[in-house]
C-alpha cells in the first residue's frame, strides 16, 4: 500500500511544482523557480520509488489523471481559471478513467518491474 502513497506524494509534488511555473515568469523569479525544481525532483524520486511495485502504465495513467484533475482545482482556485462544460466533462471522464483502472483493473497491483 505504500506504493500509493508514494505516488500520491509524486502527484501532489508535481503539482506544486506545475503550479509555480506560472510565478516563476520563465524562470526569471529566484524562489518561484526554486520551488518549480525542488518539486519535480521530489516528484520523480517518489514517482520512480512507486514504480518498484506498481507497473509504469498504471502509475502513469494514476499520475497523469489525477495530476489533470488537481492542477485545474489549483488554476480555478488560484489564478481564476474558469472551466467550460466540455472541460469539466473531460476531466471527469479521466478521472473516472482513474477510477476504474483502480477498482477493476489487476494491472493496477501488478508488479513494476
Amino acid at each position: 500500500m505504500s506504493h500509493w502513497i508514494y505516488l500520491s506524494i509524486a502527484i501532489v509534488a508535481e503539482v506544486v511544482g506545475t503550479s509555480f511555473l506560472k510565478s516563476s515568469d520563465g524562470f526569471s523569479k529566484l524562489i518561484p523557480s526554486a520551488i518549480v525544481a525542488v518539486s519535480y525532483a521530489v516528484a520523480f524520486y517518489f514517482l520512480s520509488i512507486s514504480l518498484k511495485s506498481i507497473s509504469v502504465g498504471i502509475a502513469y495513467a494514476v499520475w497523469s489523471g489525477v495530476g489533470v484533475a488537481l492542477i485545474s482545482l489549483v488554476g480555478f482556485a488560484f489564478f481564476g481559471q474558469k472551466l467550460d462544460l466540455g472541460a469539466i466533462l473531460g476531466i471527469a471522464l479521466i478521472v473516472a478513467g482513474v477510477v476504474v483502472i483502480n477498482l477493476f483493473s489487476a494491472s493496477a497491483e501488478g508488479s513494476g518491474g
